[in-house]
Formats: C-alpha cells, structure tokens, sequence
C-alpha cells in the first residue's frame, strides 16, 4: 500500500489559516483511522488530530482543539480518499512539518481518547512526507 501524500503547505502571517490536503491510497474502510502530526527539524513527530472513517468521529491534541477540524473529501474513486486539516488562527508554534498516516483500529482507540500515534508509525505503509507550514510575520 503507498503511503498517503501530503498537499496544501505554505507560509502564512499569525493568526491565518491554512487547509492542508492528505490523500490515502487504498480501499478505505470503516474502522480506518486517519492521523494528522506535525514535526519540527529535529524534534519527536507530535500527533495532534484523527478521525474515524467509520462515524467521522474525531479527536484532537489540546495544543489544536478549537484552532483546528479535520474532514473527509467526497472522492469519487473508491481506492483514494482525501482528508482534509483546516488550520485556524495559526501561531508561529505551529510552524512544522505536518503528515498523515491511516491504520485499522477500534473507534474507542481511534477517537474515544488521545490515540496511541506511535502504531501509525509501526503499521504499514506508515506517515507520508509531510507539507510545510511557516507561521511567521
């Protein structure tokens, strides 16, 4: 399976928004779990966002909650699904490198609770390349 491709970066001034593409390849079920994370050059990949094919339920880091909504696209082939991460009222903290990964889980393990990120790294084919983002004045 290819691993998702990122899309949609770019610099913003503080306070901006900002809506970054992610594409996943593949029959798309319902207990899939997209993941939204962000890493900075030289820093651990931090996961801030998922949302669970299945019922669209989500859940988000407290650093993004309120700032930041994550959707699904209407993709008309069945083996591509794009998702979407709406950024608002971006900071200069959130200047990173931002990816998604996708994973089969439970609901509960998905969005019920902060997700264990780290399975989306050891489960194939794992996080895209990722899409800057720059948040300066």
């Amino acid at each position: 399976q290819a691993r998702p491709v990122e899309s949609g970066g770019g610099s913003v001034q503080p306070g901006g928004s900002l809506k970054v593409s992610c594409v996943v390849f593949g029959v798309v079920l319902g207990s899939r779990c997209i993941a939204w994370s962000r890493q900075v050059s030289g820093k651990e990949r931090e996961g801030i966002a998922t949302v669970y094919y299945g019922d669209r339920s989500t859940y988000f880091d407290d650093s993004v909650k309120g700032r930041f909504t994550v959707s699904l696209g209407r993709d008309k082939e069945a083996r591509k699904t794009t998702v979407y991460l709406q950024m608002d009222n971006l900071e200069p903290n959130d200047t990173a490198d931002y990816a998604c990964a996708s994973a089969l889980t439970l609901q509960s393990e998905c969005s019920g609770g902060r997700p264990d990120f780290g399975m989306f790294t050891t489960r194939p084919p794992g996080w895209g390349q990722g899409t800057r983002v720059t948040v300066s004045s």
